[in-house]
């Protein structure tokens, strides 16, 4: 890639490059400099008005749920009234639903400028199969990087959970699964493209026992943790009434209070708790279309990030948010932040920090969301062109996130293409709608819509 309007390297002194090269080979990159120095290549790509940056890294999402989206009966109401609406009509999930969204989940998130993603499948209904190795083939088979975490519930609606019995699972089953797919499928080599994380979906929806056991079995195969927390006020008084204490509390309580791990959300925590956060090391994936849309507040992230809290960007499953674009999600970041605390609460090149530096760390990860040699070759070519951005001449980081809306023209992962002059390069797009759309339609009847 050559002659980048402006190169974001990310790199441990924040190097932005004018007129700026990025060499990739065998997937990693070999070199980035300065305008004149270029290495002879293969291939290249021309990216004059561009801006270019490391691939955007999504924290927190529930791929499935893009068979539900803007589904009408659960849109009134509170995050458990959509839930108890929606679980029904998840329980029909099976491999080829969950390939499905999958493959086209990762195009979307690809389309947005997304280059490394987490799925957090916690719903695993009885007789649908291996979902999380169907959506591990849709990754392979479109070259996307990919960290499903084995996501899980316990406690059904008869044990005072929001499920029904049909998506649950017991403890013993759900930690047998997680290690069967660590082995079966984790990769913690450099550059990895399939790393497995475990995942308990929330604190009212498994058992304190299965929180601590997940803790143990997640550092003995030495992979990571994530859960929902401290989604919104609501959240965090059932906590207080089932645990007796606060979401921060009894994530401490269950042995999560380490590096190890990261959670979505975390809209509520109180300044002591952030300083938890910080001191553990324990990351949070920001989801601010999620926070918008089914109102759960504003989350306090200038303050996690002042305490040195690991912030990544999540754009969230649909029914919480339906468009799965990272560079929506980064804006709203933006946005979001200086809603809370005034105009010198954040910038552009903070917000996408988080969605690239703040990803890897929250994935554990020292190989992506930079571009210097050694790193992995997953990089974002932003057009910075026409009518949206006349008169944007005066710094490009602040045009990507203040002008818009915007598309990537190319995205990189691992050195490939998966978009190419704002189109994916897979086949068979079309064939996967029609199959996407089939499902979708048996889902829909089936729960009675029109």
């Amino acid at each position: 890639m050559r002659n980048a309007e402006l190169v974001v390297t990310m790199d441990a002194d924040r190097r932005e490059i004018r007129g700026g090269w990025v060499a990739v080979s065998g997937g990693f990159v070999t070199a980035v400099g300065e305008p004149g120095r270029e290495p002879a290549a293969e291939r290249t790509i021309d990216a004059r008005g561009c801006l270019v940056t490391p691939g955007l890294i999504n924290t927190h999402h529930h791929i499935f749920q893009n068979l539900t989206r803007a589904f009408a009966p659960a849109l009134a109401g509170d995050l458990f009234h959509w839930l108890r609406t929606l679980y029904p009509v998840w329980s029909r999930l099976d491999e080829e639903a969950a390939y499905v969204s999958a493959w086209i989940g990762l195009a979307e998130l690809a389309l947005g400028g997304c280059t490394t993603t987490t799925d957090h499948l916690y719903l695993h209904p009885r007789g649908g199969g291996d979902l999380t190795s169907a959506e591990i083939a849709a990754a392979r088979d479109l070259g996307f990087r990919f960290h499903p975490t084995r996501g899980s519930m316990s406690l059904s609606e008869k044990d005072g959970g929001l499920p029904p019995d049909s998506v649950v699972q017991d403890d013993d089953e759900i930690l047998a699964d997680c290690e069967r797919l660590v082995a079966v499928h984790h990769d913690p080599a450099p550059g990895a493209m399939v790393r497995i994380a475990l995942a308990p979906c929330s604190h009212f929806s498994v058992t304190p026992d299965l929180m601590t056991r997940t803790a143990e079995l997640a550092e003995r195969l030495d992979v990571r943790l994530h859960t929902h927390l401290a989604e919104n006020a609501d959240d965090s008084a059932l906590c207080e009434s089932t645990h007796g204490c606060r979401p921060v509390e009894f994530l401490e309580s269950v042995g999560w209070g380490s590096d190890r791990a990261w959670v979505a959300h975390c809209v509520v925590p109180s300044p002591a708790e952030i300083d938890l956060l910080a001191r553990w090391g324990t990351g949070v994936s920001h989801c601010p279309s999620c926070s918008q849309l089914i109102g759960l507040g504003v989350a306090p992230i200038r303050e996690m990030l002042d305490a040195g809290v690991p912030v990544g960007i999540g754009c969230d499953g649909s029914a919480s948010t339906d468009c799965a674009s990272l560079w929506l999600e980064t804006r709203g970041a933006l946005l979001l932040a200086r809603l809370r605390g005034g105009p010198e609460a954040m910038n552009a090149r903070e917000a996408l920090e988080m969605a690239t530096l703040g990803g890897a760390a929250c994935l554990g990860r020292d190989d992506i969301g930079t571009l210097e040699t050694g790193r992995a070759g997953d990089l974002v070519v932003w057009p910075l062109e026409g009518v949206a951005f006349a008169g944007a001449l005066s710094d490009p980081v602040e045009a990507l996130l203040r002008c818009g809306p915007v598309a990537p023209r190319h995205t990189v992962v691992a050195g490939k293409l998966l978009v190419e002059d704002g189109q994916l390069t897979a086949t068979g797009v079309d064939e996967m709608l029609a199959r996407h759309h089939r499902i979708a339609g048996d889902w829909l009847e089936a729960a009675g819509g029109d």
